[in-house]
């Protein structure tokens, strides 16, 4: 076992370094020469779901596709764009453009090209693909020997407006729910974002209401939002992927935040931020429980807060790395926030208690070859000079671009807790990246996971729906610290597999269906020599 964790760890560092010495850039197109030239036109190309001009798509099922589907209204396209006609072209801001528009479910990819005109204009073409975003729901997933079942109705653009809508019945280990969900990403052609939630589950209820006007550009000048939130559920203490032990939770959180930047300055993003929260948990035994109580201390908080955020204005695409033939938008630059906030006894908390949260990213190399991807995060409280509830996380992934079809991937995630709440126990298992085994397998205050993968994109595309991929892993993992209903720990946990990988391209959802088998290496007798696992992410 050791000498598999060295070696991981070598190669992560021997490719940090090549990495770093590959960080240059890739040249810049021809758009470039119509930089500052006048905006004239702006072209919108729709491409219904299915290209009826290829041979291979004209038939009678996608034609009939494409008639009932309603494509994206131009009003919502253009809304989002960050150029406008009479302005200045600017390349960024067209780079940038095709990122927001991207990161919408309903759209499949978009590209900004300019085309300079005979009267010294630059027109705006801009080319999107719609999918398909009504979405029947009626599926079963698998992960850490449990089941998954969900069925409802889905769209993602509701008549063209972009507008998301869900009914969907869900039945898992936790519980069963029914929910409705609404959100709309620019109510009344604006830049607020509005979304509402509400689920009626076996173990209480969840109302969830949001209204954001976020920092939606790098030099947006100002962000303001708020968000309320009121659940009330039954949780569990695990050990050896078994429930161990129970409380009732009931939590209700408030927030209202203002922001404001001097905007984008020599390729560097400086945003500041007010708010306050409110934020109640109230934990109690479960009326009529089978499992032994296990409940947390109440704690209660209303504090105002400060905030800074800095981040480098530097961005890649690429393709095959978390997705299969798909555009994909990568953050690789330095990235830094933090909040710091003050809860006052006197002024209703529960204690007094300053609290913070911080993170940074940076990235390395190119994706084009080989990229380093760091990120770190650090939360926590401080309560008459003690610190409480801290959780430090850190998260390298690497990528190394063997061919056009093979792709090298690597990660170390770690967690770090000191003195934590009850309700914030750090788990392990096949829920959370060590597939060979149980979901919430392992409990404690502190976990590392390993995982190596070798991805394969295949060129095979059945019925021009989905693209398929492969990948031959191996994963290892433990975790540190007392689990609170006192399992012991397993030590390092091993395991390898092979699975599939399964992308739509033509409907609105946006994460990979896994197929995985998994062999565990280590782990009690209890557990299965083979674990298959069913399951959608939103990364490969």
């Amino acid at each position: 076992m050791g000498a598999f964790i060295r070696a991981s760890l070598l190669l992560l560092l021997a490719s940090f370094a090549a990495a770093a010495d590959e960080a240059e850039r890739q040249p810049e197109d021809a758009a470039a020469e119509l930089e500052g030239l006048p905006i004239g036109n702006i072209v919108l190309d729709k491409s219904d779901v299915f290209d009826l001009t290829d041979p291979r798509e004209n038939n009678f099922l996608y034609r009939l596709a494409n008639k009932l589907h309603i494509v994206t209204k131009d009003k919502v396209i253009t809304k989002q764009l960050l150029l406008k006609p009479g302005e200045p072209y600017s390349k960024r801001l067209a780079d940038e453009s095709e990122r927001i528009l991207r990161d919408n479910k309903y759209l499949y990819d978009a590209v900004l090209t300019p085309k300079k005109t005979a009267e010294g204009t630059a027109d705006l073409h801009v080319a999107t693909r719609d999918v398909w975003t009504l979405k029947p729901i009626l599926s079963v997933s698998r992960r850490g020997g449990e089941n998954k079942t969900s069925f409802g109705i889905q769209e993602l653009n509701l008549v063209g407006r972009g507008q998301k809508i869900l009914l969907e019945r869900t039945e898992d280990v936790d519980r069963t729910s029914n929910t409705f969900e609404f959100f709309d990403q620019h109510l009344g052609r604006s830049w607020i974002s509005a979304a509402v939630l509400f689920a009626d589950s076996s173990d209480g209820q969840t109302q969830f209401l949001s209204l954001v006007r976020p920092f939606y550009a790098l030099d947006t000048r100002w962000a303001a939002g708020m968000t309320a939130f009121d659940s009330d559920s039954r949780r569990a203490l695990y050990d050896l992927g078994e429930e161990a032990a129970e409380y009732q939770q009931q939590r209700q959180r408030f927030s209202a935040f203002g922001g404001w930047s001097s905007g984008l300055r020599d390729g560097w993003v400086r945003r500041y931020s007010a708010g306050v929260v409110f934020d109640d948990n109230q934990f109690s035994p479960v009326v009529d429980g089978v499992l032994p109580p296990a409940v947390p201390e109440d704690r209660e908080f209303i504090y105002p807060f400060l905030g800074i955020e800095v981040l480098q204005d530097q961005f890649e695409t690429a393709q095959n790395r978390e997705q299969i033939d798909r555009t994909e938008d990568f953050y690789t630059g330095t990235r830094f926030s933090a909040t710091l906030g003050w809860a006052d006894e006197s002024a209703g908390s529960s204690q007094d208690a300053l609290l913070y949260t911080a993170s940074y990213g940076r990235g390395f190399g190119s994706l084009q070859k080989k990229a380093l991807l760091l990120s770190a995060s650090a939360s926590g409280r401080q309560e008459s000079g003690d610190s409480r509830n801290v959780l430090v996380g850190i998260d390298a992934r690497y990528f190394n671009q063997q061919s056009d079809k093979r792709v090298f991937y690597a990660t170390v995630s770690g967690t770090l807790g000191h003195d934590l709440d009850l309700d914030n126990v750090v788990e392990l298992g096949g829920d959370s990246g060590l597939r060979g085994y149980p979901l919430r397998y392992q409990s404690g205050d502190s976990k590392l996971l390993l995982t190596v993968e070798q991805r394969y994109f295949l060129d095979w595309y059945p019925f021009r729906l989905f693209r398929i991929g492969g990948a031959i892993f191996a994963d290892a993992g433990r975790t540190w610290g007392d689990n609170p209903v006192g399992g012991q720990s397993q030590g390092w946990l091993r395991d390898v597999g092979f699975g599939l990988r399964f992308a739509s391209t033509r409907s609105g959802v946006d994460k990979i269906v896994h197929l995985d088998i998994a062999f565990p290496l280590d782990g009690d007798p209890s557990i299965d020599n083979v674990q298959i696992l069913l399951e959608s992410k939103k990364r490969f």
